[in-house]
């Protein structure tokens, strides 16, 4: 019987050439070595959308991790924010964005003979990501999920490899932090950006700053509260000075894609 690490590595080859939507996050980072362990060098592509809905320093953090594997990377500049249908920020706004990233990809695919491969789990799939309706439009793969890996089992087989992403929190594209019917803008994010970044400088590792107007709602793991509460002045001045006027902590914790429960009602 494969284990399931194999069946990683005989889905990408089965696919020959790909170019791998590269966040630096866990999946993407599995995914990537799993390609460049699958492939020759030459058939092997990872590419980070290059976008203001990006995370300060993350473009740089892709770059570093494809040099250190010794895997030829390109970022790849996005157009979503001149798309009305992003900008508006309904609860198709994933669909829109995936859209712009694809666009750019297929080309780099084409002159390759590759398919395009996203780093979706089978814990994925549940949530509300109409991203990964758009990539799936297009043809795109996800070859974790052909393996059958959940989030637990790429952390797991990142851990084994030696990955220093294994245990890296993830950072979903700044847009998730607003709610759905807020036009999305540069400095909008730009300003959600600052004010996560404050509060990581403070030595939080996990955070979301949801943006509601003058408003920033703020989400960290249940057990890092208590150590909030105490850096709250800390916290409340840093989230001043990047424009809100309101600080809160939401006692509920951390939620990955919590914004997406107003869909529901």
């Amino acid at each position: 019987m494969k284990t399931i690490e194999a069946e990683l590595i005989d889905a990408i080859r089965a696919l020959g050439p790909v170019v791998v939507a590269f966040s630096g996050g866990v999946d993407s980072s599995v995914l990537a070595v799993a390609a460049g362990r699958a492939l020759s060098p030459e058939d092997v592509l990872l590419a980070t959308a290059d976008s203001n809905s990006l995370a300060d320093g993350e473009l740089d953090h892709c770059r570093r991790l494809a040099d250190e594997w010794g895997i030829d990377w390109v970022a790849a500049a996005t157009d979503e924010f001149n798309d009305d249908r992003y900008l508006a920020n309904e609860g198709d706004r994933c669909y829109w964005c995936k859209t712009a990233l694809i666009d750019r990809l297929e080309p780099l695919a084409a002159v390759r003979s590759a398919t395009v491969v996203l780093g979706v789990n089978t814990d994925d799939l549940g949530d509300h990501r109409p991203g990964q309706n758009a990539a799936r439009d297009r043809g795109a793969r996800f070859p974790l999920v052909d393996a059958g890996f959940t989030k637990a089992d790429v952390r797991l087989l990142a851990k084994a490899w030696g990955l220093e992403t294994w245990d890296r929190p993830a950072m979903p594209c700044l847009a998730s932090r607003v709610p759905y019917g807020t036009k999305i803008s540069v400095a909008l994010l730009s300003q959600v950006d600052r004010a996560e970044a404050a509060i990581r400088a403070l030595g939080f590792g996990e955070v979301r700053v949801r943006h509601y107007g003058d408003t920033a709602r703020i989400e960290v793991p249940a057990t890092e509260m208590a150590r909030f509460v105490s850096a709250a002045a800390e916290i409340d001045a840093a989230l001043r000075g990047v424009g809100y006027e309101y600080v809160t902590l939401d006692l509920a914790g951390l939620r990955s894609g919590n914004l997406n429960h107003a869909l529901l009602l």
